[in-house]
């Protein structure tokens, strides 16, 4: 997906992982995300960037609403360009043999 730095503003302000972690007394382990995953969340489509193109996808994802209708219509704007160009597939050809990506989720254990 395109770069989409505003999703940053989405966590700012809460509590770190670690801090939630100690809290709980959990561990914390990273979620990677299979290339075929079929749960729709927002990293799912990560090695299928087209799938963000269909608005039904995008729907099914909570981060669209939250970031805003500007924010969207530029992110798909900018990828549909990038599949077209070629310029995604060239940025990102060391994820298309990948068959999981650590893609930055957690889980906490406790």
């Amino acid at each position: 997906m395109t770069t989409l730095p505003e999703v940053a503003t989405l966590v700012a302000g809460r509590p770190s992982l670690g801090a939630l972690a100690a809290t709980i007394g959990a561990r914390i382990e990273p979620v990677p995300i299979p290339w075929n995953c079929l749960d729709g969340f927002f990293e799912a489509y990560w090695r299928r960037p087209e799938a963000y193109l269909d608005e039904r996808v995008r729907r099914g994802v909570s981060v669209w609403s939250r970031l805003g209708p500007e924010v969207e219509r530029r992110a798909v704007r900018s990828l549909r360009e990038d599949l077209a160009s070629g310029r995604w597939a060239e940025r990102n050809r060391d994820l298309v043999d990948l068959d999981a990506a650590e893609l930055g989720l957690r889980l906490l254990v406790a």
